[in-house]
């Protein structure tokens, strides 16, 4: 430390770049200080550091960390402690552009698999950006040296030191972790798709904010004949409602509910921190959310399950169009799902093209079968649970035809919800639709595709070009993949890590002989094996900014870069 603050000293008053002189490994009483990248500018991106506390010093008993969903519940809230006690005794922007900011990457409602802080046997990490302070491009000696030896050893002393952090609070993000996975794999065991606790708040405060409503919100309450009971490791027994594999529709009148629920199916795939009110609505991981996507790129996929006969004679078994209609785009979608694996389709009528979603007996009675290219997912989607072990969750509210193809039917009113499955069952009995199933025999192949090194090029001007931009895109040698439409895509981190991933796969899988699927199954074998820091050379960005993303989201981003090319 003293080092530290002598070459601080020194360079007072210095131009910035003189900041480069104190990159390296400090000693203070309880950890040690990495500073692995000091910026060359205050506006450029800051300086990356990482403080190391021995587990002698930071004694966490090992009961908080000695599986792998303990070990992520700590890291997940030790990155929010930290973040708290950085707003607690930082004094924020002091000088030019990012001068005087700390920040560490702590996350939103979700637990994340991060790489902002390690938890071993042997010592807790935390990854932290900081901005160097300076007075225009004149270093502040000063300032940095109170940044780095007053107001760092308080925030690390007040969040990884196990005795001056509140324990309980800690151990609830520990085990309810734990009592999440444990939840996964008791729905595997049951052949259920879906779970839903009761007392779960779904409202979020508004379409900006992710956080719970407050105020007049309806608890949910699960049907009595779809509850469950889950006996949790660490919270005990607790019910819910349990969605089994099949076809389920919710169904009921506008604003009671139907989308609000199905939102936090969607986001289920994730786990959630302690009062988020959707801790336990836990959704299968793979479970792909499905909508129309006009507009979008699509590199040779068969699609030909639901578009076939195009005029022109345009080649449906590898569709290809640099502007996918919203038919076209959702077939697409829904072939990409299942080439990468997935078992729940999960859609909502209100973001559905509706010539994709149902064709009515009347349509049928004017357009002949042979002049229309398209079969509606409705003769599709008993095929694709019977044929592929698929299962659809739908919210429908327009069309009455999914009760013959349906399994299960959640009524929503008033944000309680009903099964009316009987019912439903009863209405399509008495009130044959008269349509004529289109769906021929079974659903379709499905056509793995391998990935060509020619469309895969992370190169611009000569030099990689590999970033992320926002959640929503990357930048990917010429190319800006917009990822807008991946309702999934939570985290500005897991972006990063994306953008990460697909410039590790052009360096080490895309090869002319690996599928899609086999090049990014083995970049996340990698990643298990060896963590996400692998991803750190890869990602431009400091080691500690990426959360992991699914499988789901990096293919859908590897199927919307425009140079794309497979056979």
């Amino acid at each position: 430390m003293e080092k530290l603050l002598q070459s601080l000293k020194r360079i007072d008053g210095k131009g910035y770049k003189a900041y480069k002189d104190i990159a390296g490994v400090y000693q203070f009483r309880d950890y040690t200080l990495y500073i692995d990248y000091v910026q060359g500018d205050p506006f450029a991106s800051p300086s990356r550091i990482r403080v190391r506390v021995p587990q002698s010093l930071a004694r966490f008993p090992v009961a908080f960390w000695h599986n792998k969903p303990r070990r992520i519940g700590l890291e997940d809230y030790l990155s929010r402690r930290i973040a708290a006690m950085i707003g607690k005794h930082s004094r924020g922007i002091r000088g030019t552009g990012k001068s005087g900011l700390m920040f560490i990457d702590a996350g939103g409602q979700e637990i994340l698999e991060r790489t902002a802080v390690v938890v071993n046997a042997d010592y807790i990490e935390a990854r932290i950006s900081l901005g160097l302070p300076a007075r225009g491009r004149t270093v502040m000696g000063n300032v940095a040296a109170a940044m780095l030896t007053e107001e760092l050893p308080r925030i690390v002393a007040d969040s990884i030191l196990f005795g001056n952090i509140p324990a309980k609070e800690a151990l609830s993000y520990v085990e309810l972790k734990e009592d999440q996975d444990f939840i996964r794999a008791e729905m595997k065991r049951r052949n259920l798709v879906c779970f839903v606790a009761n007392g779960s708040i779904l409202p979020r405060q508004s379409g900006v904010s992710d956080k719970p409503m407050a105020g007049r919100v309806v608890p949910f309450v699960s049907p009595p004949d779809l509850t469950v009971d889950m006996p949790l490791p660490n919270r005990g027994p607790v019910k819910g409602m349990g969605i089994p594999e099949g076809v389920t529709l919710i169904v009921g009148g506008g604003y009671h509910g139907k989308s609000t629920l199905l939102k936090a199916i969607e986001r289920g795939v994730y786990d959630h921190i302690p009062g988020d009110g959707r801790e336990l609505v836990i959704t299968r991981a793979d479970a792909v959310k499905i909508r129309a996507e006009d507009g979008r790129r699509v590199e040779k996929v068969n699609i030909t399950p639901f578009i076939s006969n195009l005029p022109h004679g345009i080649d449906t078994r590898a569709f290809s169009t640099d502007d996918a209609s919203g038919s076209t785009s959702q077939a697409a979608n829904i072939m990409e799902a299942l080439e990468i694996g997935t078992g729940l389709l999960l859609l909502d009528e209100d973001t559905s093209a509706t010539n994709f979603m149902i064709r009515d007996a009347r349509m049928q009675a004017l357009v002949a079968k042979e002049k229309e290219p398209i079969t509606p997912f409705v003769d599709k989607v008993r095929q694709l649970y019977r044929d592929k072990g698929v299962s659809t969750i739908l919210v429908m509210g327009g069309s009455g035809d999914y009760f013959d193809v349906a399994d299960l039917v959640i009524m929503m009113d008033e944000y309680v919800a009903y099964n009316i499955t009987d019912r439903a069952k009863e209405v399509a009995r008495l009130r044959p639709s008269q349509r004529l199933a289109e769906g021929g025999k079974g659903f379709g192949a499905t056509e793995p595709r391998v990935v060509l090194i020619s469309g895969f090029r992370p190169e611009k001007g000569g030099k990689p070009k590999v970033d992320a931009k926002g959640l929503k895109t990357i930048i990917f040698g010429t190319s800006s993949v917009d990822l807008s439409f991946l309702e999934q895509l939570v985290d500005t981190s897991q972006t990063r890590a994306i953008a990460a991933i697909i410039f590790y796969m052009a360096k080490k899988y895309i090869d002319n002989r690996h599928t899609l699927h086999q090049a990014v199954d083995a970049v996340f074998r990698d990643i298990e094996e060896k963590g996400l820091d692998i991803l750190a050379p890869f990602s431009g960005q400091h080691p500690g900014d990426l959360a992991m993303p699914r499988k789901q989201e990096v293919a859908a981003a590897v199927n919307r870069l425009r140079t794309l090319a497979v056979k």
